[in-house]
């Protein structure tokens, strides 16, 4: 059996070079490459066991943490992370109509948020409407003049469509950081630990002593981005990135001081390496 990997479809989306970039550097030999229609239904594809691997969107440095990973991770605390990419991405705005003709622009949300200035200043009293996908997105616009779509510009190589500009996301240097994940904990060790918490008790210098534990290792924190626990109103999850290397303390030890009596849950998503990559 060829080994599945779940990504976010249809064809053409930047999950799927992000796919098939993971792929190479996991030396995942010919996988059968599954597009899904949401970043939760990649993740139970995983997690369900119905595909061996799945990959996602996790952080874009213009928009920060991609909230539908975070909390399907949270959600599934027995997969981990294999790798990471970095890609660059460019945004291209693409119609069968011309730009004077456009009233509803259409891409995944966080594509649409990217380019937020471009089109308050460019297409203001467009109708911005998210899709699941960015190529999801370009299906839509085919054949009609006054809907465009905001996605990769390769997309403008599809019959019907054209480039109306680009790039316009509103930061030159956007990127986009994908992971490999799989349902079984890795023992690999990477330049990169990842885990997730939340804390035992609601009080004053209750997240600060967490950190500390960080801090206190001389371990340098990288991200850290909190979601709603969906429990109750003011009770939040936390996620942590740390730099790791042959010179720093085991993050096992970390863990095993944030665990007791600091935090009421903690997932390790493990260890791993991340990889900046450029993509045509």
């Amino acid at each position: 059996m060829p080994i599945r990997m779940a990504y976010l479809g249809p064809k053409g989306t930047y999950a799927e070079k992000a796919a098939s970039a993971l792929a190479k550097l996991a030396n995942l030999e010919d996988p059968e490459f599954v597009p899904c229609s949401g970043i939760r239904i990649v993740i139970e594809q995983v997690a369900k066991k119905l595909c061996d691997f799945a990959v996602v969107p996790i952080e874009n440095s213009v928009e920060g943490g991609v909230t539908a990973t975070l909390d399907g991770l949270w959600s599934n605390p027995s997969l981990s992370i294999q790798k990471a990419v970095v890609l660059p991405i460019q945004h291209s705005l693409v119609s069968s109509g011309s730009i004077g003709q456009i009233s509803e622009v259409l891409s995944h949300p966080q594509a649409l948020a990217q380019c937020s200035s471009w089109l308050a200043n460019n297409l203001p009293n467009a109708l911005q409407l998210q899709t699941n996908s960015t190529a999801e997105a370009v299906k839509m616009v085919i054949g009609s003049n006054f809907r465009a779509a905001i996605a990769p510009r390769a997309s403008a190589n599809i019959s019907g469509i054209k480039e109306l500009s680009f790039p316009i996301n509103d930061v030159s240097g956007n990127r986009t950081r994908f992971v490999l994940l799989h349902i079984d904990k890795s023992t690999a060790k990477g330049n990169i630990g990842s885990f997730a918490f939340s804390l035992n008790k609601n009080a004053p210098g209750a997240l600060l002593e967490a950190l500390a534990c960080i801090a206190n290792l001389g371990l340098n924190m990288t991200r850290i981005e909190s979601r709603p626990s969906k429990r109750e109103l003011g009770e939040y999850v936390f996620f942590v990135d740390i730099e790791l290397s042959k010179n720093t303390h085991d993050a096992d030890k970390l863990l095993t001081q944030l665990l007791s009596p600091l935090c009421a849950h903690l997932v390790n998503f493990g260890s791993y390496t991340s990889t900046e990559m450029n993509i045509d």
